[in-house]
């Protein structure tokens, strides 16, 4: 798997080939990217999980992600964020406090 930083505040977390396909399309972004590929690949490392399923999460990564007791791991379709559980609640209340974007003004369930 492959852990990486997101701009949001949380980490993101790929299966090895997810990962290869969105490498590949961030480092064929033009030079006026940089930065973007600085946060996104200068900060991807490879993990394995250990025989309890876990993952190591390295300091720099826990830092930058402010991880701390409490985490919340969300399954997003082809990838996982990693959330420190008290920042996602505030983020969560952020959205909610901003009201439905106009892009799901017609999505229902």
């Amino acid at each position: 798997m492959t852990l990486t930083r997101h701009p949001d505040g949380c980490l993101l977390l790929f299966p090895r080939p997810i990962w290869e396909v969105h490498r590949e399309r961030i480092a064929a972004l033009p030079i006026s990217a940089r930065p973007w590929q600085r946060i996104f690949l200068g900060n991807a490392i490879d993990v394995d999980m250990d025989s309890h399923g876990r993952v190591l999460v390295s300091p720099e990564l826990r830092q930058v992600a402010g991880l701390n007791k409490d985490v919340t791991l969300m399954g997003m379709g082809s990838h996982f964020e990693v959330w420190d559980s008290v920042s996602l609640a505030a983020k969560d209340q952020e959205a909610i406090a901003a009201g439905m974007p106009e892009a799901l003004a017609n999505f229902s369930f």
